[in-house]
């Protein structure tokens, strides 16, 4: 499908089949159906049309569920390499997981190698100290964003596990 719409190579390969998350939408709608009711009959009454209801009192009353999305969206894509593995060839579009994934892969010491132990030893040492790196720079950018999430998460993932 994605070589008959013409995406190879691009970015949209990557993003637009996983732009829609079932999960995420009955999260969404789990969260919205536990909102009070009473609110949009009380703006309906004081004149409000259903925009102004959704963008005025819904969306602002959403925003632990939005960045719950968001997060989780972010999270996904973040960590997603076999994607692009398969629809990217091109190493300039390539995202940064798959290019990690490839720096793993080249430095790995293999069994055919020739050598004495010692130089084996240090070939090992080495490849173990590039796979923490990796992990480290992998990991950066989501333990930098989760603090500023952090309210908002909490919140929206209770979302229908308590009913009053």
């Amino acid at each position: 499908l994605i070589k008959n719409l013409g995406m190879l190579d691009t970015v949209w390969s990557l993003i637009i089949p996983g732009a829609i998350n079932v999960w995420n939408i009955i999260l969404a709608q789990t969260y919205f159906s536990a909102l009070p009711k009473e609110l949009s009959e009380a703006a309906t009454i004081d004149g409000a049309n259903d925009m102004q209801i959704l963008f005025k009192i819904m969306l602002p009353l959403a925003k632990p569920i939005m960045f719950v999305l968001f997060l989780y969206a972010f999270v996904g894509q973040w960590n997603a390499y076999f994607d692009a593995m398969i629809y990217i060839k091109d190493p300039d579009l390539q995202p940064l997981q798959l290019v990690l994934r490839n720096i793993l892969i080249q430095n790995q010491p293999s069994q055919d190698m020739v050598g004495s132990n010692t130089a084996m030893a240090e070939m090992k040492q080495i490849a173990e100290l590039i796979k923490y790196a990796t992990i480290v720079v992998s990991s950066l950018p989501l333990i930098v964003m989760y603090p500023f999430f952090q309210k908002y998460f909490d919140k929206g993932v209770l979302v229908g596990s308590v009913k009053g």
